[in-house]
């Protein structure tokens, strides 16, 4: 079985954004147009609009219009926006523009290219997109891209639903014209997805640091709050990339709600914050989505879980020593991105030898050679073995400590019943040695614990050699 969603993203160590300029974060502002895009049976819908409004809670109005509804969001493109343009003209912004409401206001739309704003694009319609088949989620993209296009005058090269399917991502990737997709909140920092072949670069977008939370329970009651909460969100990136591991703060604004004058000094207050710092890479979503396919272009990766059983068992087979079963039973278990790592496919390998019988697990032990023994004299040590032995010098002993290898060796096994086993390359022919003499006087059943212990930590060793 595989699992298909990440949860590993860049791991514990992100790469560097390297922003221009060495910037400590790179900010990036959204401004969404989605006036007259909405919900509206006069777009041909079903029913009246019903997110994101002054109206908390409002519900769609099947077959009719809803004035209220309507007039709210003609708020956003009649003196919203304007105000945004206002304070934002300047700055390097992204706007996910909604095909359709971008064909009905012609002059927001020249008044963006004049402010040398991105425009992406915001789907054909703002709708909801969870029910719709793949094919009509494509018809509806490929639609909006035509109209984007006429209205605009040049394609988009970002694409954000919002409203989306669990097709949106891969549909985009698929269509093979944006050099982003934005439907995802998983990440502070840009990085690949793969279809069929095909990389297409994320670059998340936000719900926290989102004016929309001023229209929804436990949101924003209060322009403060806002502006407290994007500061201290800023803070705390802009300390990461102090720290040497910048990131990027997305912000989503919507005309018809931070464009409200109770709120929009918020915002004011908020940039003049953020300008009074150094470091601070304004940018848009076109701009981070070039830099990082420049900086960090996408690699072919090994993936062990993308591999077919033969292939799986062969190069991971003696991970376990001489015990492929291990790899085999791995391969059954629910595997997914987090397990294309070496310390995720270590976890993976590890479950499976924990839940093995006594027996089995006996077996594995049995299956390690002495150290410094007569396979390794007689050059018949498996590869693995032989570089881990040959890291901690047991390769070119003296004869007078080859043949204290050899006495505790025997010593071991007549107490025990299993060979010695300890991860050589975590120690030296000293730490080595002092750990025999220590271990060898313990019961069997404590020894077979930490033998086992030892395997794992053996196993985990081998795969940081060949995965990240």
């Amino acid at each position: 079985m595989r699992y298909t969603r990440d949860l590993r993203g860049h791991g514990p160590t992100p790469p560097n954004a390297n922003w221009p300029n060495g910037a400590k974060i790179a900010v990036q502002i959204v401004v969404n147009y989605e006036e007259g895009g909405e919900n509206c049976v006069l777009h041909g819908d079903a029913a009246s609009e019903a997110f994101l409004s002054e109206i908390v809670g409002a519900a769609a109005w099947p077959d009719q219009r809803h004035w209220n509804m309507e007039s709210i969001y003609e708020y956003g493109a009649r003196a919203g926006f304007w105000r945004l343009h206002r304070l934002l003209k300047d700055l390097p912004i992204t706007v996910y523009g909604v095909a359709t409401a971008l064909a009905r206001s012609p002059e927001q739309v020249a008044a963006m290219k004049d402010a040398g704003w991105e425009i992406a694009s915001h789907g054909l319609k703002w709708i909801e997109y969870k029910d719709y088949a793949p094919e009509d989620e494509r018809a509806d993209m490929d639609a909006a891209v035509k109209l984007h296009t006429e209205a605009v005058g040049e394609a988009p090269r970002g694409w954000y639903t919002g409203r989306c399917s669990e097709n949106t991502v891969r549909l985009v990737t698929e269509h093979g014209g944006f050099d982003y997709v934005a439907d995802s909140y998983a990440d502070d920092l840009p990085y690949y997805v793969r279809y069929d072949g095909r990389d297409q670069l994320v670059v998340p977008y936000t719900l926290d640091c989102n004016d929309m939370r001023f229209a929804t329970p436990q949101g924003f009651n209060s322009g403060d709050q806002f502006e407290a909460y994007l500061r201290d969100s800023f803070d705390a990136l802009y300390e990461e990339g102090s720290d040497g591991a910048p990131k990027m703060l997305s912000i989503g604004l919507h005309c018809r709600l931070i464009g409200r004058p109770g709120r929009v000094q918020a915002l004011k207050r908020f940039l003049t914050y953020v300008n009074g710092h150094e470091g601070v890479w304004f940018a848009t979503r076109e701009q981070i989505a070039q830099h990082w396919m420049a900086e960090h272009p996408p690699t072919p990766a090994t993936r062990p879980t993308m591999m077919d059983k033969v292939t799986f068992i062969n190069t991971y087979g003696s991970i376990f020593e001489h015990s492929p079963w291990v790899a085999e039973r791995a391969w059954d278990l629910e595997l997914g991105p987090a397990h294309d790592s070496a310390e995720g496919l270590w976890n993976a390998m590890a479950r499976v030898f924990r839940a093995a019988s006594p027996t089995e697990r006996l077996e594995v032990l049995d299956a390690h050679p002495d150290l410094a023994g007569k396979l390794a004299a007689a050059k018949r040590l498996t590869a693995e073995s032989t570089t881990e032995q040959a890291s901690a010098g047991l390769d070119s002993l003296t004869d007078e400590e080859r043949q204290a290898f050899t006495d505790l060796n025997e010593e071991y096994v007549a107490k025990h019943g299993f060979p010695f086993i300890i991860a050589v390359r975590d120690n030296n022919k000293a730490s080595i040695l002092a750990a025999f003499h220590s271990r060898i006087n313990n019961d069997s059943e404590t020894e077979f614990v930490e033998a086992c212990r030892q395997v794992e930590r053996i196993a985990q060793l081998r795969l940081q050699e060949l995965l990240p």
